[in-house]
């Protein structure tokens, strides 16, 4: 038999392998990948420790705010303090007899950052028109990282009871047909010893400020009343008659109610006036009261002057009536008269009503302030007060509790504050801009509060913090 032949299967394919260059590309585009992807995660871990930090500052940035504020709250806490009379406003500051000066330490802010608050106050004991100032240095210290400071500049001033014309709790209601509102400002150089200026057509100015705490719609009926200034209420628009006006000196001559001089946000604490508790007891008095150049302080039930009485005071005065609510404590009329000599002053407190009409008041003096009305009622509305009559009162009335009528053609100049004002007549006021800094020892308050940022402003008090 012929051999058996054999059919071989052919041989498999060759596998083909990659060339090492193509391995090795693939390679670097991995590596490229996860180092990019490295730099992005880098990055944004970065991008998260920035952000962290800079929240981290800037809240210790707003606590450092809020201490240096805090330590300035306490500044003006001690102010107030010691001007009513107590003897702890300055307990635990440091002093030389001047200025003062306090550090408030020991704050722990948490994760490790603790702060303090350095305060500096310039004048402990400042004059009636002083404006001291406190200056206030925070710091935060975060651990290992660099100190957040802040530094704060305050001026005060003391506040005025009297500083604005017409002030009323509730409403102030003009009813005469002629009735106006202005001001002047009797002591204009702000120099107690030069002379006094009397209000005249030619030193009137448009600072005739009529305002009420309320909200009511009420609260303010200008009517045919001119008012020569502002006028501000708690809520409401004032309501203003046809012939009545709401101007000033930069008011267009045909407008006849300047909306700038309108504000319905005006907000003001009027604290109760209290009599003081000492004086020489009277039964009555007589036809003169006081002693030339001679302050003193009296103690008597009520006044009644009637016919052609005439009380003469002289000297600086303070009398103070104690009849209760519901009576009457001064009573002024007919012919009668409370004459206040040339360089004499009357101060007066009085719980119960008060009517002056007839001849009223007689001031021979130029400033409001050398008469003043202290209504002393606890009650809103429980102390009647009526000023009438036909020729011109100088006074400064603070009443917050009594509703105050004034009824006459004459005029009053000065300031009046009460629970609520009632204008009748064609009578004419006059805001004595000099009341808005009298007060030796009313609150003390903030005129100017500023932030010092920059190193050139920090440089004037840098060294009132040194080495303490």
């Amino acid at each position: 038999m012929p051999p058996s032949r054999y059919i071989l299967p052919p041989p498999p394919p060759a596998r083909r392998h990659p060339r090492p260059a193509t391995r090795g590309s693939v390679l670097i585009v991995a590596l490229l990948l996860c180092a990019v992807i490295a730099l992005m995660l880098g990055s944004y871990l970065n991008l998260n420790l920035n952000s962290t930090r800079l929240a981290q500052r800037s809240f210790h940035g707003t606590a450092a705010l809020n201490l240096v504020e805090a330590g300035a709250e306490e500044a003006v806490w001690s102010f107030n303090r010691a001007t009513q009379g107590h003897t702890d406003g300055w307990s635990g500051w440091n002093t030389d007899g001047t200025g003062a000066w306090r550090k408030f330490a020991g704050f722990d802010l948490g994760a490790g950052a603790d702060a303090w608050v350095k305060v500096y106050v310039t004048d402990t004991n400042p004059p009636s028109s002083g404006t001291p100032k406190i200056v206030a240095l925070a710091s935060v210290q975060p651990p290992q990282r660099p100190a957040v400071t802040r530094m704060l500049e305050v001026t005060l001033r003391r506040r005025s009871y009297f500083s604005n014309g017409l002030v009323a709790k509730e409403a102030i209601t003009f009813s005469g047909t002629n009735t106006s509102v202005d001001s002047w400002n009797s002591d204009p150089d702000g120099d107690p010893a030069t002379a006094p200026v009397d209000y005249s057509a030619a030193v009137r100015r448009d600072q005739g400020t009529v305002a009420s705490t309320s909200v009511a719609n009420t609260a303010m009926l200008i009517n045919q009343a001119d008012i020569w200034g502002y006028v501000y209420t708690g809520g409401a628009a004032p309501q203003v008659g046809v012939n009545g006006s709401i101007r000033g000196a930069s008011t267009p001559a045909d407008v006849m109610i300047d909306a700038n001089r309108i504000a319905t946000d005006f907000n003001a604490e009027l604290p109760l006036a209290a009599a003081p508790a000492d004086g020489t007891v009277i039964a009555t008095v007589g036809a003169v009261l006081g002693t030339p150049g001679t302050a003193t302080r009296w103690r008597c039930p009520a006044i009644s002057l009637s016919g052609n009485q005439t009380l003469t005071i002289q000297g600086d005065v303070t009398l103070i009536l104690t009849a209760t609510s519901g009576t009457t404590a001064l009573s002024v009329t007919g012919n009668a008269r409370i004459q206040i000599a040339a360089g004499a002053s009357l101060t007066l407190y009085a719980e119960g009503d008060v009517k002056i009409a007839g001849n009223g008041i007689g001031n021979a003096n130029i400033q409001p302030l050398t008469f003043q009305l202290w209504g002393t009622h606890a009650t809103p509305g429980g102390q009647a007060i009526q000023i009438a009559g036909n020729g011109a009162l100088r006074a400064a009335v603070y009443a917050p509790s009594a509703s105050v009528k004034i009824n006459g053609n004459g005029e009053v100049m000065g300031s009046v504050v009460a629970n609520d004002i009632t204008i009748v007549g064609n009578a004419a006021f006059h805001y004595d801009e000099a009341l808005a800094t009298y007060g030796s020892n009313t609150p003390f308050g903030i005129t100017k509060w500023r932030e010092l940022d920059t190193a050139a402003a920090r440089a004037a008090y840098d060294h009132l913090f040194a080495g303490w």
